[in-house]
């Protein structure tokens, strides 16, 4: 996707002098509050093991950097790649996929939903304030396409009426199909990483379980039989994250030369999505999940702060939901114009989970 081409932004702007128009997206990105609020908001562990864990930022950190690699080894466009992946988080709520349920589960019981992609979008078209000239960042068509349509395909745009600009039946560029991946390459491997660090890792149970790290681990061990076991799980993570990665871009390479993929339209009209796996390492990857799902994320040492800080979620919002004053004026005045329960969900999505915590002590005490 050339930026050229794009199909611009919703206010015209003269062209910058020696930026690209990505390239002013990934900054305006990098400057945006909903940007550094991701260095509070949990990945998967809390700081109550240690203080090297992944944040939301650090991990978003990493998912560019691998998506601006297997962007540039495919020959596709690395500044709007880099701006999807630093976007692709913004819209999570406090404490994870467990927010985001707990806050759609909240939203449905009035009707409506919590999807952390969607929320993104309004928040570049709306929240974020910075500018004389125009509400929100005023970012390309390309990315705002992208924050919704990376992880995901729409077939309706009847369900979707507020999407209906962003080409629904369409599949987006291969810059944004990459981001899903490489997303998951990127936590998969970082999430081993902490779990080892927490000591919630069994090297051994993981070998046995995941055979791609497990032979991995072995060739490492072979070489290096006197090495700290720390620096050989290391050595066999990386390249545990090499062979996904070069996968996705081999295989990627593999279907747009057999499909005659030339144009971007092309691209868009394509019946499938053309930046995956191989369906050997595709299914090495949901093995992967498979193990940090049973063995990590399900931990008792994760699921009580998790089960605690969601619980602090749902209390605040109920709170909210029914005391008309006690949030922030400027949300109070967006009350007056929308449902009360859109702008309560709002305004929980963009806390980061300490100012939450900080936030339910205020009005409840302790947490439960």
């Amino acid at each position: 996707m050339r930026s050229e081409q794009s199909r611009g932004r919703r206010y015209q702007e003269p062209a910058h002098p020696y930026r690209s128009a990505y390239a002013r997206d990934r900054d305006r990105i990098i400057h945006s509050r909903a940007f550094r609020r991701l260095e509070a908001k949990t990945q998967v562990f809390t700081t109550r093991y240690s203080d090297h864990f992944r944040n939301r930022l650090t991990h978003t950190l990493e998912v560019a950097q691998i998506a601006r690699t297997v962007a540039a080894a495919l020959g596709l466009n690395t500044e709007l790649a880099e701006a999807l992946a630093l976007v692709h988080d913004i819209g999570h709520p406090p404490f994870g996929h467990a927010g985001e349920r707990k806050l759609d589960g909240l939203m449905r019981v009035h009707g409506g939903h919590f999807n952390h992609n969607l929320h993104a979008l309004r928040i570049v078209e709306q929240f974020e304030q910075r500018y004389l000239d125009f509400p929100g960042l005023n970012l390309t068509f390309e990315v705002r396409e992208g924050i919704i349509k990376h992880s995901r395909d729409y077939y309706s745009a009847a369900e979707f009426p507020q999407l209906s600009e962003y080409l629904l039946g369409l599949r987006p560029p291969l810059e944004a199909q990459l981001i899903d991946c490489v997303d998951e390459v990127a936590y998969n491997t970082a999430d081993l990483d902490d779990a080892l660090e927490a000591q919630l890792l069994d090297i051994r149970v993981l070998s046995r379980e995941v055979p791609l790290f497990g032979e991995v681990y072995a060739q490492v061990d072979s070489a290096h039989p006197s090495a700290r076991e720390k620096l050989k799980f290391n050595e066999a993570l990386k390249r545990v994250l090499d062979h996904l990665a070069t996968d996705l871009v081999d295989t990627t390479n593999w279907l747009l030369v057999d499909s005659g993929v030339r144009t971007i339209d092309d691209v868009r009209g394509a019946g499938i999505r053309m930046a995956r796996f191989s369906e050997k390492r595709g299914a090495q990857n949901a093995q992967l999940k498979r193990f940090l799902y049973t063995h990590v994320y399900e931990r008792p040492e994760i699921t009580e702060d998790r089960d605690r800080s969601v619980k602090c979620l749902e209390e605040l919002f109920i709170y909210y939901l029914g005391s008309p004053g006690s949030m922030p004026a400027f949300y109070e005045e967006l009350a007056h114009a929308a449902p009360r329960h859109m702008i309560v969900c709002d305004y929980i999505a963009g806390m980061t989970d300490q100012f939450l915590l900080r936030q339910h002590h205020e009005h409840f005490g302790n947490a439960p």
